[in-house]
């Protein structure tokens, strides 16, 4: 159970009001640990996956200069209604309508299969808000950066070539949010590339 205090009169102020704005985004943080506590990463290291979490917040903070506390709280909290189940109510209530709205524009429908789920992600890139983009970008950014550095141990080689192409698919619907994301999107789909290839010649040497 998380202990995280309701949204109320005062909670959600402008970003720039430094000390609100420093507790919103704690208190993302705080959620967001609480209730993925018990998640890893799928790669050989079993990373918490709050790491995940924190580098997508980073890459929105980077990317608003620090400037949207709201939409990095929603970065913290990308994935809480799709892998912990929790509903976008208790997000609007704890946070506010804003950053729960942010939160379900990137949030799959887990009612449809995943081949469906991963069309409607790139149908719907071009038609999501301006913010929404920011924040879809570094969340691909950061799983081709991990998809490079510490990839899915079951994963063969053409799934992760499948993903790096399917990622770009969704980024091209995109263009235009944050041109600073498209460019470390852009290298860490390289990177993730130079990374498969390299495993591929591995195995085949043997």
């Amino acid at each position: 159970m998380t202990h995280i205090l309701p949204a109320g009169p005062g909670t959600l102020l402008p970003a720039d009001a430094e000390g609100p704005a420093l507790m919103l985004v704690v208190r993302a943080l705080a959620f967001a640990t609480l209730r993925h506590t018990d998640q890893r990463r799928k790669g050989k290291r079993a990373q918490p996956y709050v790491n995940h979490l924190v580098e997508v917040a980073l890459l929105v903070s980077e990317a608003t200069q620090g400037r949207d506390a709201p939409l990095v709280a929603a970065a913290l909290l990308h994935d809480v209604v799709e892998d912990q189940s929790v509903t976008a109510a208790e997000i609007e209530a704890t946070f506010g309508a804003d950053i729960a709205a942010l939160v379900m524009e990137v949030t799959d429908d887990k009612a449809l299969d995943k081949a469906e789920r991963k069309r409607v992600q790139v149908a719907h890139a071009p038609h999501l808000t301006p913010r929404a983009k920011v924040l879809k970008l570094a969340d691909k950014t950061a799983n081709l950066r991990s998809l490079a550095e510490d990839p899915p141990e079951d994963w063969p080689l053409a799934r992760a070539r499948a993903y790096v192409e399917w990622s770009r698919a969704v980024v091209a619907g995109l263009k235009g949010a944050c041109p600073a994301l498209e460019a470390a999107f852009a290298a860490a789909a390289e990177e993730a590339v130079a990374a498969i290839e390299a495993r591929a010649a591995q195995a085949a040497a043997g």
